[in-house]
C-alpha cells in the first residue's frame, strides 16, 4: 500500500510539475467547488478531499477539458473534438462513461423515480375507492372543502410547515400527518401523500435531466474517454473501437496538444 501511495504521490508530483510549466495554475487544497476536480481557463482544482485512487484519473480528466478548452471555447458537438459528428462516437461514449463513473448510469435516481410512481398509483387508488371521479392533476373540491379552515391546507404545497397560532408556532409534516390530523379521512391523508409525492417526482426529473444534460455534453464524455484509456484501454477498445481509432489518427497528428506528453508521464501507450 505504501509503494502504490509513493508511485501515485510521485506520479501526481510529475503531472502537476508539467501542469505548470504550460502555465496552468494548479490547487489541491481547495474543494474544487464540490467536485472531484474543476477546470476553468488556466486553472485547474483538485479536491482536497479526493480519494486516492481518483487523483490521477481526475487529472488526466481536468486536462482534457483544459485540451478541448484549447481547441474550441465551446464544444456543442464532437467536431472539434474528432473532426467529426457521427452518432457510433456519441453511442460509443456514454458506455465509456458508464464504465469510468458508475454514478453516470443514475441507477438510484432511477429506483427513486419507479418507487415514486408506483407510491402515486397507491394513494390514487385509495382516492378512487371512494370519490372514483378523482384525477390527480385537478382540483379535489372535496378535500378543499375539509380543510377550508384546517392547518392541513397548508400541506398541499409544502412537505413541513410551521404556523403561528397566536404568540405560538405549530409545526406539521407529511411524515407525521396521520398522527398530526388523526381525524382526517384516509382519502385525504392519501391525496396529501399524493401531492407530496408529484414534488418528489418533480425534484427527481430535474435531477435526472441536469445530470444528463452534464454527462453527455462532449466535452464530459471526451474526459472520460481520456480517464479511461488510464484506467483500462484494452476495454476502451473493445467497448469504443470506432471512435478510438478515430482518436488514435488525430493523437499520432499531434492534434490534442501536449497530450502526448501527458501520456508519456503516466504510460499510456497510443
Amino acid at each position: 500500500m505504501d509503494c502504490t501511495r509513493n508511485k501515485i504521490k510521485d506520479l501526481k508530483k510529475q503531472i502537476i510539475d508539467f501542469f505548470v510549466s504550460l502555465g496552468i495554475d494548479v490547487h489541491t487544497s481547495t474543494k474544487a467547488l464540490g467536485h472531484q476536480g474543476f477546470f476553468r481557463v488556466n486553472r485547474i482544482d483538485i479536491s482536497k478531499d479526493i480519494n486516492e485512487n481518483r487523483i490521477i484519473p481526475t487529472l488526466l480528466h481536468e486536462f482534457t477539458h483544459y485540451i478541448t478548452f484549447n481547441i474550441k471555447s465551446k464544444c456543442t458537438d464532437f467536431i472539434p473534438i474528432f473532426k467529426c459528428n457521427d452518432k457510433f462516437i456519441y453511442d460509443e461514449l456514454i458506455k465509456i462513461t458508464n464504465f469510468v463513473d458508475e454514478n453516470s448510469k443514475l441507477e438510484k435516481l432511477y429506483v427513486q423515480k419507479e418507487n415514486i410512481k408506483n407510491s402515486i398509483k397507491k394513494y390514487e387508488r385509495i382516492i378512487k375507492n371512494k370519490y372514483p371521479e378523482f384525477k390527480r392533476n385537478e382540483k379535489f373540491k372535496p378535500f378543499i372543502k375539509h380543510t377550508k379552515y384546517s392547518d392541513a391546507r397548508y400541506l398541499l404545497k409544502h412537505d413541513a410547515i410551521k404556523v403561528l397560532h397566536w404568540f405560538t408556532y405549530k409545526t406539521y409534516s407529511i411524515i407525521n400527518i396521520e398522527q398530526e390530523f388523526p381525524d382526517m379521512p384516509e382519502e385525504f391523508i392519501s391525496y396529501l401523500k399524493l401531492k407530496s409525492c408529484q414534488r418528489k417526482q418533480s425534484s427527481i426529473a430535474r435531477k435526472i435531466n441536469k445530470l444528463n444534460k452534464y454527462y453527455r455534453t462532449p466535452t464530459e464524455l471526451f474526459a472520460r474517454f481520456i480517464e479511461g484509456l488510464y484506467l483500462d484501454k484494452e476495454k476502451v477498445i473493445y467497448v469504443a473501437p470506432r471512435t478510438y481509432s478515430l482518436f488514435k489518427e488525430l493523437y499520432e497528428s499531434g492534434y490534442y496538444t501536449h497530450l502526448n506528453k501527458l501520456f508519456e508521464i503516466v504510460n499510456i501507450n497510443i
